[in-house]
């Protein structure tokens, strides 16, 4: 059974803390913008973000559902490669709106 793009389940990478919550991990964009990045399995995860990459499994409108509210509208799925993603979640300052 095929499904449709909204009714898929993605690997999405988080950065966890040290008390395990677990926050999206965000990439930018050449321009600046901020987009989140999903992966259709986790073998295409590891290998672009490696296999220690801790992930969660999101269906698309909940991913969508999680990303509005920080601003980011787009999702790069399947990427074959990403930026370097900094190290602390500080890094990534808020884009103003």
């Amino acid at each position: 059974m095929d499904l449709s793009a909204e009714e898929r389940v993605l690997f999405v990478p988080v950065r966890t803390s040290g008390c395990g919550a677990a926050s999206l991990l965000l990439a930018r964009l050449a321009g600046g913008g901020r987009v989140a990045v999903a992966f259709s399995s986790a073998e295409r995860l590891a290998a672009v973000l490696g296999a220690r990459q801790p992930a969660v499994r999101l269906a698309v409108p909940a991913l969508r559902a999680m990303l509005r509210p920080l601003g980011v509208d787009r999702v790069q799925i399947d990427p074959d490669a990403v930026a370097e993603i900094p190290s602390h979640p500080g890094a990534l300052a808020p884009v103003p709106a």
